[in-house]
């Protein structure tokens, strides 16, 4: 039977939050109900409540979480009642022309349920990005639940649910960074952190720091940066370059998605280096740069898609990585609140006073 429980929606553009009672259906073929046991703000979710996703409003919101598979429908057989998951919005479909050609990080058909949520009223609600997990339970596509070892604690390995495996994957599956490289991150917050945190992991060398909060770049330190710049005081392309013997890194990340953070990146970068964009720009912004530049620099510029990340691939290695201490997920929660504080996390996380603010339920 459908099942009643609380969950974050947001009505209205730019309006405040609210915890209503949410309608969750039974599994359907292919679907699965979990039972939510922690799940992270993220910033993602602030874009869907102001509007800057798209306009399917009413939103259930949340989606970085992880929990207990509670039912399941007919022909899953991955994922089974009391299994401990981690939810993805990366259910590859195994049949699109990027899985097919080996490349299911790159899924173009994901899978999302089919079924949907909904208010007290009937109103269908839309699940931030197919998962809705500011809620007791959620309704999801059987492939969007990875299991992973139950001994990690739900409010981390939520976590890898995407801020900050998009920052690890950006590091090492987009920028392919390795043993000896150098690498400059620009932007300190979660998924910037999580970048210099992949980037020690992968065996990085010179691991560089940028941001124009002190704050910050103390907690990229604690993460693993070799070296810190604020680029309020100092030029960082200039700096980076003084930090790599006056060649540049070997791979940049631009955790910010600004024209012109995106536009130090390129310029910070080692000839034939690799600058990845993997903060989130908004829709009206543009880029521009001299063509001979983008010929005479060589290397790549590149978007990492949720860290061009596999979850049946990363999600159990990483958690694997952390259980064994070297990979300190839980360096990113700042706090664990209520779903009755997500309004006001989202306030904290707007003026960088978390990494990581997570609903504990």
């Amino acid at each position: 039977m459908a099942q009643e429980v609380r969950g974050v929606v947001s009505h209205t553009k730019g309006k405040p939050v609210s915890v209503e009672t949410i309608t969750v259906p039974d599994p359907g073929p292919g679907e699965a109900v979990v039972k939510v046991q922690a799940c992270g703000v993220c910033h993602t979710d602030l874009h869907y409540r102001e509007g800057g996703i798209n306009d399917e409003f009413p939103f259930l919101l949340g989606h970085e979480a992880a929990g207990i598979v509670e039912a399941v429908g007919a022909g899953v057989t991955d994922v089974e009642p009391g299994d401990f998951v981690i939810l993805n919005w990366r259910a590859v479909c195994g049949t699109c022309r990027a899985c097919k050609r080996g490349q299911p990080w790159y899924c173009f058909s994901t899978f999302n349920a089919e079924q949907p949520m909904t208010l007290a009223s009937g109103q269908p609600l839309s699940p931030a990005l197919g998962i809705g997990a500011f809620a007791e339970k959620t309704l999801v596509a059987a492939g969007q639940c990875t299991k992973v070892n139950p001994a990690a604690k739900p409010e981390v390995a939520g976590l890898l649910g995407c801020g900050v495996m998009a920052g690890l994957g950006a590091a090492m599956n987009t920028g392919g960074i390795g043993r000896g490289d150098s690498i400059a991150v620009i932007g300190c917050g979660g998924v910037g952190n999580a970048a210099i945190a992949g980037a020690r992991l992968a065996g990085a060398t010179t691991i560089i720091a940028v941001d124009i909060d002190p704050r910050k770049l103390d907690w990229a330190k604690d993460f693993g940066a070799t070296h810190t710049v604020n680029s309020r005081e100092v030029d960082p392309v200039e700096a980076i370059q003084e930090l790599t013997d006056g060649n540049g890194a070997n791979v940049v990340v631009d955790a910010v998605g600004r024209p012109e953070t995106f536009k130090q990146a390129f310029y910070a970068r080692d000839l034939a280096g690799t600058a990845v964009l993997v903060g989130v720009p908004t829709p009206d912004m543009t880029f521009e740069l001299p063509l001979i530049d983008i010929f005479g620099r060589g290397g790549a510029t590149k978007s990492s898609w949720y860290g061009d990340c596999l979850p049946s691939r990363d999600f159990p290695a990483l958690i694997d990585l952390h259980l064994q201490g070297r990979l300190p997920l839980e360096k990113f929660v700042s706090e664990t609140i209520s779903l009755d504080d997500v309004e006001e996390a989202f306030h904290r996380m707007e003026r960088g006073e978390v990494l990581r603010s997570v609903v504990v339920l």
